[in-house]
C-alpha cells in the first residue's frame, strides 16, 4: 500500500453535514485519534450496513478519546442516510473527491463496476444488510469505491489505510480496535452463507 501523505491529504477541504462548516481533512485529527470511514455513497446499502458495524464501536471510541468520521464523497443520499440512523460519528462531505483520489480509492468504469457490484462480496453482505432491514438505492455515483483511514492524535502517524478492492470489502470490527490498541467487545456481524438463490442486489 502506497504510503499517505498526511500532510497533503491533510488540506484538503470537507463540508460538515449537519452544520454547513468547511473543515480541513487535518483538522479531523488535531487533538484526537481519528477513525475515517469513506463512504461509497449513502444511498448503497452495503455501505449502511457498514456504517451500522463500524457505529458498535462508537463508545468503546469515545471512551478512549477517539473520534468516528464519516465522509461522503457528496450530498446526494445525505437526508436519507442520517434519517435512517446508521452512523454514530460526525459526517462530513467531500465535494470534490480530492481525499478520495489522494486516498487511492479508486473509480470504477461503468464497465467494471457492474461485476464488482455482482460478486460474492457484496452479495454476502447486502444478504447481511436485507436480513438487519438495512435498505438501500441507486442514487448518487455509483463509480466511486471507498475505505478507511485511521490516524493517530496530532497527525503524528497512520495507524490504518484501506482501500477498498470490492465494494464489499470493510475492515472487522476487531481490526480497527486492533489498530487503535483499544479493546472492544463488539464483533464484526456473521456474513450469511450466500447462493444465488437468497441474493441479489
Amino acid at each position: 500500500m502506497a504510503m499517505v501523505d498526511l500532510a497533503q491529504v491533510g488540506k484538503n477541504p470537507l463540508r460538515n453535514a449537519e452544520t454547513g462548516e468547511s473543515v480541513e481533512l487535518q483538522s479531523l485529527w488535531c487533538d484526537r485519534t481519528a477513525v475515517m470511514f469513506f463512504l461509497r455513497r449513502f444511498g448503497c446499502q452495503v455501505c449502511r450496513w457498514m456504517a451500522s458495524e463500524i457505529s458498535k464501536l462508537e463508545p468503546d471510541l469515545r471512551a478512549n478519546g477517539v473520534a468516528l468520521v464519516g465522509v461522503g464523497p457528496e450530498e446526494e443520499g445525505l437526508q436519507a442516510f442520517q434519517e435512517g440512523g446508521f452512523f454514530k460519528g460526525d459526517l462530513y462531505i467531500d465535494e470534490k473527491k480530492k481525499s478520495y483520489k489522494d486516498l487511492g480509492f479508486k473509480r470504477y468504469s461503468a464497465l467494471s463496476i457492474v461485476p464488482a457490484a455482482l460478486g460474492k462480496k457484496v452479495r454476502d453482505v447486502a444478504a447481511k444488510a436485507s436480513a438487519q432491514g438495512i435498505q438501500g438505492n441507486f442514487t448518487g455515483d455509483l463509480l466511486q469505491s471507498g475505505g478507511m483511514l485511521i490516524v493517530a492524535k496530532g497527525g503524528e502517524k497512520v495507524l490504518l489505510h484501506f482501500v477498498q478492492d470490492s465494494p464489499g470489502d470493510h475492515v472487522p470490527l476487531e481490526d480497527i480496535a486492533k489498530a487503535l490498541g483499544v479493546s472492544t467487545s463488539a464483533r464484526t456481524g456473521q456474513r450469511p452463507v450466500c447462493n444465488g438463490d437468497v441474493c441479489s442486489l
